[in-house]
């Protein structure tokens, strides 16, 4: 089983040199392009990563793209692989199935964030689940983003230390972190993975 996210910039033309270089350099991490991520049409990607990372990397992208006062809509496909092309936009298989029919519906029910696998019942609870969650995350003001990115890309930091690096005090990391609500989208990560096994 592979895990393909699908997403759009919102309002790609506000700050397209900030993101496009950021998200880039995101991807970079997952990969190489164009036969692991891409970038197309402007303003959409695609990035195959394992499923059980696959929340977490949309986290990711969200809180850095929130942090430059964008946003991404994005689809979780879960599913295989059953042909492998030189650019990930020309591979195929029902995880590329999943991720793009399930992207297709994101603008018609308002939505930013949705995750489709094989398994209806478990859709049904994850996506239930994500809409709460992406009530919180698509308010995130940019310097509660901000803390998230530091946060997610360096868990064994302390509070005080992720302050210094914000060049803020340890009382206003704690209130981006209140405001984002991160303990509890960490949890909800543990709880993706967790369901996962069960796949």
């Amino acid at each position: 089983m592979t895990a393909i996210i699908l997403g759009d910039i919102i309002k790609s033309r506000k700050n397209k040199s900030a993101w496009l270089e950021g998200l880039k350099s995101l991807l970079n991490q997952y990969g190489k392009s164009p036969i692991n991520w891409e970038i197309f049409r402007g303003d959409q990607f695609q990035v195959e990563v394992k499923p059980e990372e696959a929340l977490f990397v949309a986290i990711r992208i969200k809180s850095f793209l929130r942090s430059i006062k964008c946003d991404a809509r994005m689809s979780i496909g879960l599913g295989e692989k059953s042909f492998k092309a030189k650019k990930i936009s020309e591979s195929n298989g029902t995880a590329f199935i999943n991720s793009g029919e399930t992207f297709e519906t994101l603008k018609k029910e308002r939505k930013t964030l949705a995750i489709t696998s094989a398994d209806e019942n478990w859709n049904i609870e994850m996506n239930l689940l994500l809409r709460f969650a992406t009530t919180i995350m698509d308010n995130w003001p940019s310097q509660t983003a901000e803390f998230v990115i530091f946060a997610l890309e360096n868990p064994q930091l302390s509070q005080e230390k992720i302050g210094e690096k914000l060049a803020i005090n340890q009382a206003a990391v704690s209130r981006r972190k209140s405001r984002a609500q991160f303990d509890l989208i960490m949890d909800l990560n543990d709880f993706y993975q967790e369901k996962l096994k069960n796949l």
